[in-house]
């Protein structure tokens, strides 16, 4: 995989860019504006606690400019994929593998999977089917980033803490190039865990951050003191219950408690998550990919969610009275 090409030159996207070019790759960025700007002039950037690196960056706005790649990863939020998925289909040739490296659920979660929602499009990421059709699930390989990373000025990224990547085929098959990727990866620094249930780790990912997200976005409150208020933590536990009950009945079993899970976040401390950095910077809020979805699922089964239909509901509205979530989009 010689060529690359980044979608989505912020954090996550910026860290990939930047090891994947101190280590020899060709590595684009479909990017515009100061990001563009600053990845012409400087290339791509990392600062890291004990060292710095980078390398060349070619930049386009237009995907028609740079043509089939060997590698395309998606870091985007999810709420600009179905605008931008026209543009990345030209950067998709016969044999790209495409990453997605995405908060929440992506559209493909159900095209091989099995079980009863096998095949289900799921419309609350990609309304009218928009990314499936420009970007075929046989050249996606999905991706869930366990790391900490942030955007220290465009087109520059700092990693706080965390290495690890997990990669895995939508249908569970070990292919050769999940392989190829996974030392492509490997090679350029990251903590690579090829699996056959990659899933079941989106899913699992999901179930810790689909309340600590939207509650800190509506609250403006850290991680810490959410789960510090014993109602709120209450609150958060009958959500992820109700999600634990959700992914048991499509296949993604959940063996720990919430209990536990929060524990795991506690040790955090005043987290400010991704939601809550997206409201006070004005960006629209990834409420579709975290919790809609989670409901859309489980009204396809005809799983209660009673608890998630109030989180959703508080965090959409609060969203909406900020111009951060589209006024026209389905109340369901």
């Amino acid at each position: 995989m010689k060529t690359v090409c980044i979608v989505g030159a912020g954090a996550v996207g910026g860290l990939l860019g930047a090891r994947l070019a101190a280590q020899g790759a060709r590595v684009a960025a479909l990017a515009r504006g100061a990001t563009a700007k600053a990845l012409r002039e400087h290339g791509w950037r990392l600062h890291e606690a004990t060292r710095q690196m980078g390398g060349p960056a070619r930049v386009a706005e237009d995907s028609r400019d740079l043509g089939p790649q060997d590698l395309v990863v998606i870091a985007l939020k999810a709420t600009t994929l179905p605008q931008l998925a026209p543009q990345i289909s030209h950067l998709i040739g016969p044999d790209t593998t495409v990453l997605t490296a995405m908060n929440g659920v992506p559209w493909w979660f159900f095209q091989g999977f099995g079980g009863p929602c096998e095949g289900m499009a799921l419309h609350s990421v990609d309304p009218g089917g928009v990314t499936a059709q420009a970007i075929p699930t046989p050249r996606v390989l999905g991706g869930v980033v366990h790391l900490s990373c942030s955007v220290v000025e465009p087109g520059v990224t700092r990693l706080a803490s965390g290495n690890r990547l997990i990669i895995g085929e939508p249908d569970g098959s070990q292919s050769p190039r999940l392989q190829v990727l996974a030392d492509l990866l490997a090679r350029a620094g990251f903590d690579v865990e090829p699996t056959q249930r990659v899933q079941h780790e989106i899913w699992y990912k999901l179930w810790g951050n689909m309340t600590i997200n939207p509650i800190s976005a509506f609250t403006s409150a850290t991680g810490d003191l959410i789960l510090d208020d014993p109602l709120v933590a209450r609150f958060c536990l009958d959500c992820m219950e109700e999600a634990k009950q959700i992914g048991a009945r499509f296949g993604c079993h959940i063996e720990q408690s919430g209990e536990d899970r929060n524990r795991v976040t506690r040790k955090l401390g005043a987290l400010q998550t991704s939601m809550a950095r997206d409201v006070k910077a004005g960006r629209p809020v990834e409420l579709d990919a975290l919790v809609g979805v989670v409901r859309e699922i489980a009204l396809a089964l005809g799983e209660p969610t009673r608890a998630i239909d109030t989180l959703l509901g508080l965090a959409r509205l609060h969203a909406r009275m900020h111009g951060l979530y589209p006024p026209g989009a389905p109340a369901s």
